[in-house]
């Protein structure tokens, strides 16, 4: 009866306003990212744009690698006027997000054939706000809740992701479909009301003040004031975090940089894999979006409810575990007769697993950061999070020429096994300090 009562009472964290808004910033996050990369490629492709100059679109995506570089300006400057109304966090988002409706509303309004510079403009500044308003909600979110709550606040947030990926795909093309893409794109701004009623609606969090003994003096020189401004700003989240952590700062950076790259490794070759099979379009987006969506949503609430349960750490090593071990599944599939029940059965372990890990994930990377510089330094790990697993993953198509399927698989499940050591390591140093 009190294991189940704990259950009970570590699932009763999704209850909190706290963390149910975050499903409506999810939504607000997650809408604009298909808007100017898949969902932008098909209404282009439709129109007859060449692929070379599709291809050149996707360099709209390095935005949201680089965001790290004005996270800290997000962190320390204030906005005329709604930051007095809304607080520090609350006004960039609401500004983002103004920004993106009117981008979305921009591209909707050129005409692809005409204007097509226009467009690829327009994209660039919605992927811009789409990335600040993703430095200000991780903030917000990270200073709104307890570090046992982070798990449930990241499985809310994944949880309105996800609807949002929807809308902006299969809901886009419904309405490209039966309307226009202009009257999509115009659809999709308008919901965008989402996010600003969820802003203008939940409480601002409280902020821990930064510490001033490196800013400048007003009888300074302008160039010294200028440096002093800067290194609070961009060097001082750096130098808090390794003061703060030691040597132990360089094992947890790395461990940042490795956890997700089994994950997004296999992710590469996931799709081009099920149509090597011989599964149909209809048949890989049906059991994606049946299975792959609910199991998604049902491993983040779970991995939020461990969190409450059993901290991070151990949630934290059998996401890890989960990870590696679901791509050894993958690696079945490659030698057994094509199934859809067996694919099924894949999809959803792969899922359940991936959506644990990153709301466990999430909840570690957020009881990283320092209060006084939470943008900066969540900026920082999301960045480091993904870059090297991208890098990696590159090269999966090189290896499954070479090697086939099989070997790729279990090669994409041996790369998870330093983020496995690397918990165990730091979760020793966490029991001996």
């Amino acid at each position: 009866m009190a294991i189940e009562k704990n259950w009970l009472s570590a699932f009763s964290v999704y209850t909190k306003p706290n963390v149910l808004g975050m499903v409506f910033l999810g939504f607000s996050a997650g809408l604009p990212f298909l808007l100017v990369f898949s969902t932008l490629s098909a209404w282009l492709r439709d129109e007859g744009v060449a692929r070379s100059v599709i291809g050149f679109f996707s360099w709209v995506g390095v935005t949201y690698s680089i965001k790290v570089f004005w996270a800290p300006f997000i962190d320390r400057l204030p906005l005329p006027l709604l930051t007095r109304m809304l607080g520090k966090r609350r006004s960039w988002m609401l500004l983002a997000q103004l920004g993106i409706a009117g981008g979305l509303l921009g591209m909707a309004g050129s005409d692809v054939h005409s204007q097509l510079q226009q467009v690829a403009l327009f994209a660039v500044w919605v992927a811009f706000c789409s990335a600040t308003q993703d430095v200000a909600i991780d903030a917000f979110r990270i200073e709104s809740a307890q570090v046992e709550y982070q798990g449930a606040m990241a499985a809310a947030y994944v949880l309105g992701y996800r609807i949002a990926l929807l809308a902006a795909g299969a809901g886009a093309f419904y309405i490209a479909d039966f309307f226009s893409w202009t009257v999509a794109y115009q659809v999709m701004a308008s919901c965008m009301v989402v996010g600003v009623v969820a802003t203008l609606c939940l409480a601002e969090p409280l902020h821990q003040a930064v510490k001033q003994g490196t800013n400048p003096k007003p009888h300074q020189p302008f160039w010294q004031r200028l440096s002093a401004a800067i290194f609070e700003a961009v060097v001082s989240p750096f130098v808090e975090f390794f003061t703060r952590n030691g040597k132990v700062g360089f094992l947890i950076l790395l461990l940042i940089a490795l956890y997700k790259m089994s994950d997004i490794t296999m992710g590469v070759m996931a799709n081009p894999f099920y149509m090597d099979l011989g599964f149909s379009k209809q048949e890989i987006a049906d059991v994606s979006k049946i299975f792959g969506f609910f199991m998604t949503i049902a491993g983040a609430a779970l991995g939020g409810a461990l969190v409450a349960k059993y901290g991070i750490i151990r949630p934290l090593l059998l996401g890890a575990v989960m990870v590696a071990s679901t791509n050894l599944l993958f690696a079945v599939l490659a030698v057994s007769k094509p199934s859809l029940f067996l694919l099924a059965g894949v999809i959803s372990a792969d899922n359940l697993s991936g959506g644990l890990a990153a709301s466990v994930f999430i909840a570690y990377l957020s009881s990283l950061t320092s209060s006084a510089y939470t943008a900066t330094q969540y900026a920082l790990f999301s960045s480091l999070m993904t870059l090297p697993a991208q890098l990696l993953g590159g090269f999966s198509g090189i290896i499954v020429d070479h090697y086939g399927y099989l070997a790729f698989f279990v090669y994409a499940s041996c790369v998870g096994l330093p983020a496995i050591v690397l918990v165990l390591l730091l979760a020793h140093k966490t029991a001996h300090n």
